[in-house]
């Protein structure tokens, strides 16, 4: 494809097949085809070969394929070739257009000069643009590169007439450059400037186009190149080096300090440091130890490492993030559609108004010369590649510098929905919270020391895998360098808490209720510190020893550090920021009290499956709506939602049911994402706006005869370049900015 024409072409071409509903992307070259009917793979690419093109299904994405690259890591053969043509077509067309405009310079055969130096650009450096035309002309149709074939064939075959058959040819003729029609019948002017200097400006416009499709997909390859070429897997004690592609689920594999974490899996044993700021753009080490997940592509920065793989290949996290990349860059926004529709329809429309231009210029007496420049002039200034590059580009881009962040775009039609959501929807746990219980808070009764209740409370839950306990006994281990003292007769009562022997002391860690059932009184103080903790949405524990209560452990899921910073930029974006969750009253108010959510906008005690049906009560009320979350049962909801953001420190359920995945698990990250989607959007309909203007002035210009074809050249392939400079100013978005 060389333009947004053929693009057009060949989905047409594919959505008249049953059952075939297909979208097909300038930009990216690709084709994404929904197929509801028995119609084959082969019957797709005769569909393509039928509108005068060739396709072939592509491979699955990995860094094998994607080496196209030259040493700057910007070049493709495509821009290669490209450059080549406009090198020695800028070099023989300056002399020529030079000699145009500069009487000066028009020395007795000057014109003969000229034309030996512009038929090599309009035969061979344009030879892209008159092959696509000659196809397009086979298969009855016309595309952009008609319009250019056309322009620049006929400047230079009326040159050739003038020169030869006119009196152009006449040693010592002065040709002087003028922007206005003068009657004249013709066969004194020469227009070789015109067909050498619109090759190259056109030539220059795609390879800045290639070259930005190319910088464009660069987040997309630097994503597949990360992961690791090869690994040492373990077979009954021994290491075999394999190369990456060998490697099965359920795997052990060994991970050395500096070496790249193969593929997802679990820690089996080992402790160390892990640095994921290539997935997850977190800066800090990640600590892990057995029993953790790790991610394919981090490196392990500590000890030794044996983990089992869980997920491979194209199941992996990084291989998702990629494929997620693809589909968003490979999909077409609304706006793009519009686009689209008025590039197919705009060529013939432009041939005929060139023809009707040349028609009225004739009749008015002007002369064949005037009449043929302002024909020209509409032809060549009419060439909508800026419209065909509007939205591709800034989406490639956009997406682009997304996963560069950690910000996973799914599609081109999530950028509209930014700009009408005014509801922010936050589900609390892993969202707004750690996601997991920590100790927030020790209260030591009367006469009693805070350290010796922690240490006897946290020894005794150091022998339960419950969550809450393993939050009093981290605790407990993270206050006291020594190791927990042992314990003995430990018994658990199933919901209501433990007890054993420590240091010779009776303990009894838990519910309240349990502290009775062993016939502990709990003092009014106490009973009073408990009330307030729970009114705060702390989870309460008791503890007693030797017969009597001595304190009270409160244990709750932490706001992250970063919430209440999250919300504040949510608001900045004119989002209302809204609290749901299954919690109690209580704690669902003091969370959203904490990161700075209104007390009415707090919607708790809801059941995982209810969340679905307020998201849509709130639709019902009028409001456009974005849900975040990161759990299983905040999928529905995440897909009723008019935007969808998933924690990527989530489920998979949720991040498949997203709109947008947070590969971190801050909540800023949806701030920097909405933004980025916004002012993406906001690009592609700056891209649109000039170049439907551009279109609107200038062909009423060239057909008025007031625009000198090279000018209109020039100013056709600013437009383009105009598009994907604008588009590349994605690429310095920041985090953490104004939207």
């Amino acid at each position: 494809m060389t333009c947004a024409s053929c693009a057009n072409r060949i989905e047409r071409k594919l959505n008249k097949l049953n059952g075939v509903e297909a979208t097909v992307n300038f930009a990216t070259e690709k084709a994404r085809v929904a197929v509801m009917s028995d119609v084959s793979t082969d019957d797709l690419i005769g569909a393509v070969e039928a509108a005068g093109y060739s396709a072939s299904i592509p491979q699955p994405p990995s860094p094998e394929h994607q080496t196209d690259a030259g040493p700057d890591g910007d070049q493709s053969p495509e821009a290669d070739g490209l450059r080549t043509r406009l090198l020695v077509s800028l070099v023989l067309s300056v002399p020529v257009i030079a000699m145009a405009m500069v009487p000066a310079l028009q020395l007795t055969y000057w014109q003969w000069a000229s034309l030996a130096l512009a038929a090599p650009v309009v035969v061979w450096g344009a030879l892209p643009f008159h092959r696509a035309a000659w196809a397009n002309l086979r298969h009855g149709t016309a595309t952009m590169d008609t319009l250019i074939s056309l322009g620049t064939l006929a400047a230079l075959g009326w040159s050739l007439y003038a020169l030869f058959l006119g009196t152009a040819g006449v040693p010592g003729m002065v040709h002087p450059f003028e922007l206005s029609i003068e009657p004249s019948d013709g066969a004194g002017n020469i227009y070789l400037e015109v067909a050498a200097g619109v090759t190259t400006f056109i030539l220059a416009g795609r390879w800045f186009e290639a070259r930005a499709k190319r910088r464009a997909g660069a987040a997309l390859r630097a994503l597949l190149e990360l992961g690791a070429k090869d690994v040492a897997v373990l077979h009954d004690g021994v290491e075999h080096r394999v190369p990456i592609e060998r490697l099965a689920v359920g795997d052990r594999f060994v991970v050395r300090p500096g070496e790249k974490i193969a593929t997802d899996g679990e820690v089996e044993s080992g402790s160390s440091a892990v640095d994921a700021s290539m997935v997850t753009g977190e800066s800090v080490p990640v600590e892990v130890g057995a029993g953790d997940a790790v991610i394919g592509a981090t490196v392990n920065e500590g000890g030794r490492l044996v983990v089992r793989a869980t997920r491979v290949g194209s199941d992996t996290q990084l291989a998702q993030m990629a494929r997620l990349v693809e589909d968003a860059q490979t999909g077409k926004a609304a706006v793009q559609r519009l686009a689209d529709r008025v590039s197919g329809v705009f060529v013939p429309l432009v041939i005929l108004l060139a023809a009707a231009t040349l028609g009225f210029w004739l009749a008015a007496g002007v002369g064949v010369a005037g009449a043929f420049t302002a024909a020209v002039a509409v032809l060549i200034i009419a060439c909508p590649c800026a419209l065909g590059l509007a939205t591709p580009m800034a989406l490639m881009v956009g997406t682009g510098r997304g996963a560069a962040m950690g910000i996973l775009i799914k599609g081109p039609e999530v950028l509209e929905s930014t700009r009408s959501v005014d509801t922010v929807v936050l589900d609390k746990t892993g969202t707004i919270t750690e996601g997991r219980m920590s100790l927030v808070d020790v209260h030591a009764g009367a006469g009693e020391d805070v350290d010796e209740v922690l240490r006897l409370a946290g020894a005794l839950e150091d022998a339960s895998e419950h969550p809450i306990a393993r939050a009093i006994a981290t605790a407990a281990r993270d206050r006291s360098e020594e190791q927990p003292p042992a314990v003995e007769d430990f018994a658990n009562d199933e919901g209501l808490g433990v007890h054993g022997t420590v240091d010779g002391h009776a303990v009894v860690v838990g519910r309240p209720r349990l502290l009775e059932d062993w016939s502990v009184a709990i003092p009014a103080e106490i009973t009073a510190r408990k009330s307030q903790a729970e009114a705060r949405g702390h989870t309460v524990v008791a503890v007693a020893w030797d017969g009597a209560a001595r304190g009270l452990l409160s244990v709750a899921d932490t706001v992250k550090d970063t919430s209440a910073e999250a919300v504040r930029g949510l608001r900045e974006l004119g989002l209302t920021p809204v609290l749901l969750t299954g919690d109690a009253e209580p704690a669902a108010r003091a969370v959203a009290s904490e990161v700075g959510i209104e007390s009415d906008q707090v919607i708790a005690e809801v059941l995982p499956a209810d969340k679905d049906e307020v998201i849509a009560r709130l639709q019902r009320e009028g409001k456009v709506v974005a849900m975040i979350g990161d759990g299983v049962n905040d999928a529905a909801a995440l897909a009723r939602a008019e935007l969808g953001l998933a924690m990527g420190t989530g489920t998979d359920v949720a991040i498949e049911a997203s709109d947008l995945t947070l590969v971190r698990g801050d909540l800023r990250a949806a701030v920097d994402a909405i933004r980025l989607a916004r002012r993406t959007l906001s690009t592609i309909k700056g891209n649109l706006f000039w170049a439907f203007a551009y279109n609107t002035a200038a062909l009423p210009l060239a057909a008025a005869g007031l625009l000198n074809p090279m000018l209109a050249g020039a100013a056709m392939a600013f437009s383009s370049v105009f598009v994907v400079a604008n588009s590349l100013r994605l690429r310095r978005f920041r985090a953490g900015g104004v939207a």
